[in-house]
């Protein structure tokens, strides 16, 4: 069972754009042997970051304009999104240190005393 929730384009605005919590969203594909490589990674933080942001999976082949419109050029590509916006973009197989390396900076507020 996979702890990425798969997302399409009807939800994309509402699971990903609209979300209070950082959002992020791997775009991959079936056919795409780093992708498949990259989804126990993406999985295992979806589980352990769980309330702290959303973790979601995006069939890359089902929407070609997605990965137009975010300048997807190669795949998997990780994106994470605060307020709407992507924040950090990583593209290739990645190591879960490397990603949680970028996404860590945007899940703890900063204080301010």
């Amino acid at each position: 069972m996979r702890n990425a929730v798969e997302l399409t384009t009807s939800d994309f605005q509402s699971k990903v754009l609209d979300s209070e919590l950082p959002v992020l969203v791997d775009f991959g594909a079936d056919w795409c042997p780093p992708c498949r490589m990259l989804e126990p990674i993406v999985d295992q933080i979806a589980a352990d970051y769980q309330g702290q942001m959303h973790v979601f999976s995006f069939d890359a082949d089902t929407d070609p304009d997605m990965q137009t419109r975010y300048g997807i050029m190669g795949l998997p590509t990780l994106i994470l999104f605060q307020k709407g916006e992507p924040v950090r973009f990583m593209v290739g197989y990645q190591p879960r240190q490397r990603i949680e390396s970028q996404i860590r900076p945007f899940l703890t507020p900063v204080a301010n005393t």
